[in-house]
């Protein structure tokens, strides 16, 4: 017990600025790391993102208790949730609401009966048209978000889905990088209180193919 109180005495501002440093991270904000490329080209393997995890709850720190709803997730937003389906923490970009009915069509998009609108052009017709090897970059518009998604050469069988209704409480994700994610048409609907916070820049990035080095073009860009 003198140990523990001589400790406390000789370290109490480390100690406490450790503690208020761990309650930060756990109810108010948080980096992410991303090891996969489900979310290319928006987020590529090694960046590090800013997790706002005020952005829809005020939780109980160190726990996943919301004590006040600030907001909902709203169509477009890129969110960060600790998947039981998947047993893992994922990110993804929120395509259906509840209430929702989605489909999609040779990796066309339709909401609620309205197809979705890709800026650059069709992608089906441009992946059709696309030489082999060579992936497809478009700008999808989801509502008042327009942000980049990339498809395979060559369409997976993650390409279609029947009309589906997103569930009361619940959200349908999708990754970016379309042909390659594990997202809602893998794991289902993604729960509300599964959702921990919003993802909106990038801290930091490390480029895993040539031996770490900083992406610095990447720090603190936008998502």
């Amino acid at each position: 017990m003198k140990k523990l109180k001589q400790l406390w005495r000789d370290n109490r501002g480390l100690i406490v600025f450790i503690s208020l440093m761990f309650v930060f991270r756990s109810a108010v904000a948080d980096w992410n790391d991303v090891p996969s490329g489900s979310m290319q080209p928006t987020i590529e393997i090694g960046d590090r993102i800013l997790v706002n995890k005020m952005a829809y709850d005020l939780r109980l720190p160190f726990s996943t208790v919301s004590m006040l709803k600030l907001a909902d997730p709203k169509r477009g937003d890129i969110v960060i949730f600790a998947s039981e389906a998947a047993d893992n923490r994922l990110v993804k970009r929120v395509v259906g609401m509840p209430g929702d009915v989605v489909a999609m069509q040779h990796n066309v998009l339709s909401i609620n009966g309205k197809r979705v609108g890709y800026i650059e052009s069709d992608p089906a017709a441009a992946a059709a048209e696309s030489e082999p090897g060579n992936e497809v970059l478009l700008t999808e518009q989801l509502g008042g978000v327009a942000h980049a998604v990339k498809l395979a050469p060559v369409s997976s069988g993650l390409a279609n889905f029947a009309p589906v209704q997103v569930p009361a409480g619940h959200y349908l994700v999708l990754g970016d990088n379309r042909d390659n994610s594990a997202d809602s048409r893998v794991i289902g609907f993604v729960p509300r209180h599964e959702i921990v916070g919003r993802a909106g820049k990038v801290l930091f990035s490390l480029d895993y193919d040539n031996y770490y080095l900083p992406r610095r073009e990447r720090f603190l860009a936008s998502l």
